[in-house]
């Protein structure tokens, strides 16, 4: 079975790699059903999902009924005002056939004006803190794309003290020095505020050429076995943090095999020839890398 880990200050043992349920975005229901099957044969106790992974929470709801126990619930929010952040919500539990989640997220916040509405009176914040209030949820957290989303989730510990952070984490990623330093001082304060870190993209190889697609994830990601595994197996060798599966549901196998075989972290070596041998790039518009530290 694949590690625990405790989930920050939820108290709940999750699964190192957390099911991302954008996989189920266009799932029938069968298919969607096929896939509990897989987490239940890996032991995934966690599942991800927002109202914008399309018919995600639709397809997950009818698992509820007979798993609820089984499973730590997260979802989202990408509203940014009171108002339409509790009918979000609202909207999220009908559809996932549950009277509360346990850990609603403020989803792709990393933009410094969608961010001061969000956090200023009358947004979306607010909203959730009277969700938790009114036992509607139990813990929030904030997650977020692109460069500068570790430096912004610092911005908002500083604001609030959430529960959790999503951001990227891959070998690419944090083989550019801005980035591995903004990323390790905000894991950093969360391992000192017991702050749970939550990562995606740890398989991504670099955009889609159109005429390649053939995956359900928004950018190409691994495909050889091998080659997920050193990528998962490099993101897992960081003390304390989750995986967040690709949004995939014939990747999702090999990546749950690739948790389920974790031992240790591969060397910069093998990760450099990766990077090389795959051509990885960059997802969010910047450059080459500076190398890493000697």
């Amino acid at each position: 079975m694949i590690e625990k880990r405790p989930f920050g200050r939820s108290g709940h043992q999750s699964t190192v790699t957390l099911f991302g349920s954008a996989a189920l975005k266009a799932a029938t229901q069968a298919e969607a059903d096929r896939t509990l099957e897989v987490l239940l044969e890996y032991g995934v106790n966690h599942i991800d999902t927002a109202p914008r992974y399309g018919d995600a929470e639709l397809r997950i709801g009818p698992w509820m009924a007979a798993h609820r126990k089984d499973f730590f619930l997260a979802t989202k929010t990408g509203q940014r005002d009171y108002k339409n952040a509790r009918d979000e919500l609202s909207r999220s539990l009908e559809r996932l056939r549950v009277d509360s989640v346990d850990l609603i997220q403020m989803h792709a916040l990393y933009h410094p004006d969608e961010w001061d509405r969000a956090m200023g009176e009358g947004g979306a914040l607010e909203a959730l803190v009277d969700a938790r209030d009114e036992g509607l949820v139990r813990f929030i957290g904030v997650t977020g794309h692109s460069w500068t989303v570790a430096a912004m989730h610092r911005r908002s510990l500083a604001r609030f003290d959430f529960d959790s952070v999503l951001m990227p984490c891959n070998y690419y990623m944090m083989s550019n020095e801005r980035y591995r330093n903004d990323f390790d001082a905000l894991v950093r304060e969360c391992e000192a505020r017991n702050v749970a870190v939550q990562t995606i993209k740890s398989i991504a190889r670099g955009p889609w050429a159109t005429s390649k697609q053939k995956y359900a994830t928004w950018y190409e990601p691994l495909e050889d076995q091998a080659d997920i595994d050193l990528a998962m197996h490099w993101v897992m060798g960081r003390r304390g943090i989750f995986v967040n599966t690709a949004g995939d549901m014939t990747l999702l196998p090999k990546v749950l095999d690739a948790a389920q075989r974790f031992q240790t972290r591969p060397s910069d070596a093998q990760m450099t020839d990766l990077v090389e041998r795959r051509q990885i790039s960059s997802l969010f518009g910047i450059g080459d890398p500076t190398p890493l530290a000697a």
